[in-house]
């Protein structure tokens, strides 16, 4: 077997190294889509922003969405009793919410 010709074995070593570049452009396309392709894992975080800014802790907030109070207004529909009473309202998240609701000149249902 005769031995190849510098220009051969570069030309080889280049496109080796386009398939390589190219497989791992296909991987990173690939595992990129299945990624964003996936389900949120966190279902809170596109409906807890305004109770966040707020202050309110991650269970507060999650508490209020899932008694489908999504907005502050929403606080009108229930008693200050009943926010009380759901699991994850401590005293610090209804001292917030009453704060901002008079703040918003809201208040709650009796």
């Amino acid at each position: 077997m005769a031995k190849q010709s510098p220009a051969k074995a570069k030309k080889l070593r280049a496109e080796a190294m386009r398939a390589a570049a190219q497989r791992r452009a296909e991987k990173a396309t690939s595992n990129s889509s299945l990624t964003s392709s996936m389900a949120n894992p966190d279902p809170y975080s596109e409906v807890e922003s305004q109770w966040i800014e707020l202050g309110l802790g991650a269970p507060a907030c999650r508490a209020l969405i899932d008694d489908g109070l999504f907005a502050l207004s929403d606080l009108r529909k229930v008693s200050l009793d009943a926010i009380k009473e759901l699991h994850g309202i401590g005293p610090n998240a209804i001292r917030i919410l009453v704060s901002e609701m008079k703040k918003a000149d809201l208040s709650f249902r009796n």
